[in-house]
């Protein structure tokens, strides 16, 4: 496809390691990649980026206030995971960069290590094995209980809660769940009203809540007092969400019976770092270095979709799945030219450019544009070239943030 900005002056950086079918992907397309396993630092990054069209990151990589200050050519970011957290979302709109994430891609992974850690700590599997590897023989079926007619209790019934759901029920669990949000039971799933009621009737909960800044500290003393005597918990969501000393203490106290986290609220920023928890060393606890959705073949499945997103939104603007952009989606057009405005939310700049146009005889062949509160996205066809004069007057519109001609 033919496009104004020559495809081999346009430079991706990747980092943290993102998935080979991402380096080929861009490759494929003539772009030039940098890639490294590594996360960057804020400064380290702010040097980095200068003359980068296109970043790709997974979780450790901050793309903070600054990062997007000095990033002087940005168009895109690509974030390798599910959440944004990690990523001034509200920064970027307001420089007009879109940013992508794979909001679906590792569900799968997540839900089917959240199913074999319920197994594992009901049956005390990893106690009996740590035993053994310290020279131990202990056969006994003290603790170790079937998941059969258990009840889990999901904190969260979003997408990877939902999959758990209709899993766990198909192993002869009984589910309920909490959601602030009004959501709609799968299976013989039940709703209930509040955390509390779940925290009262389950024998196992299971968080997988967002990173809303509103989440941090969300079970701590008070909600794991409400739990079930024996309980198992576990928390592949977000590391900020439990106060990890209040759960040390629901240990120790015989409230948890068992624990399965893979998110901390300080994790290493490479795997060269050591790690240090208070959970080390507690019984019943498996601990696992945020790999929730680190499969091989979640990892090519994020590969390949969030680069399919952001070379879409290069070759058309199309940005339906940004996730700080108004959604507009397009597909290539044939015999015409395209521009992209990305603009503050202003009234009148959908009529400046019609008279623009207008003024030197442009036929319009398609035109969409979507607001939100903050900016506007404007995509304009027309059947004609463009000569300077023209390009300079859109360039001049009022309100514009980023003005790209794309073919």
């Amino acid at each position: 496809m033919k496009v104004s900005f020559p495809k081999n002056k346009i430079n991706v950086l990747l980092l943290e390691g993102v998935h080979d079918d991402a380096v080929t992907a861009f490759n494929n397309e003539g772009y030039n990649v940098v890639y490294s396993p590594d996360s960057l630092s804020e400064d380290e990054l702010c040097e980095k980026v200068k003359g980068v069209h296109v970043i790709g990151i997974r979780s450790k990589t901050k793309i903070t206030k600054k990062v997007v200050h000095a990033a002087d050519k940005l168009l895109a970011v690509g974030a390798f995971c599910i959440g944004t957290k990690q990523i001034d979302l509200e920064a970027c709109k307001i420089k007009g960069i879109a940013v992508f994430n794979a909001p679906y891609s590792n569900t799968r992974s997540v839900v089917e290590l959240a199913i074999g850690e319920i197994i594992l700590l009901m049956r005390s599997t990893f106690v009996r094995s740590t035993e053994l590897h310290q020279g131990i023989w202990k056969k006994t079926a003290a603790g170790s209980k079937e998941v059969r007619g258990k009840v889990l209790g999901i904190i969260g019934y979003g997408n990877i809660g939902k999959q758990l759901s209709v899993l766990a029920e198909a192993m002869g669990m009984r589910v309920i769940f909490y959601d602030q949000l009004e959501k709609l039971a799968l299976g013989n799933a039940e709703k209930r009203s509040s955390m509390e009621a779940v925290f009262n009737e389950a024998d196992v909960i299971s968080l997988h809540v967002d990173d809303n800044p509103d989440n941090k500290d969300l079970i701590g003393a008070a909600e794991f007092a409400q739990m079930k005597d024996g309980v198992i918990f576990i928390n592949l969501a977000r590391g900020f969400v439990v106060d990890i000393a209040a759960l040390v203490e629901a240990q120790n106290s015989g409230k948890v019976a068992g624990v399965a986290v893979d998110v901390y609220p300080t994790e290493p920023k490479s795997n060269d770092e050591p790690f240090q928890s208070d959970l080390s060393g507690q019984p019943n606890t498996i601990l696992t270095p945020h790999i929730g959705g680190s499969t091989m073949e979640a990892q090519k499945h994020i590969g390949n979709f969030v680069p399919s997103n952001i070379i879409s939104y290069i070759n058309t603007g199309s940005c339906f799945d940004s996730v700080n952009l108004p959604p507009i989606k397009v597909g290539p057009q044939k015999n015409a030219h395209r521009f992209l405005l990305i603009h503050d939310n202003i009234s009148g700049v959908m009529a400046e450019v019609t008279n623009i146009l207008a003024k030197y005889n442009m036929n319009i062949t398609g035109q969409s544009l979507k607001t939100d509160e903050t900016v506007g996205y404007l995509i304009t066809d027309v059947d004609q070239k463009y000569d300077d004069h023209i390009l300079e007057e859109l360039r001049g519109v009022k309100g514009k943030i980023k003005f790209r001609l794309l073919f």
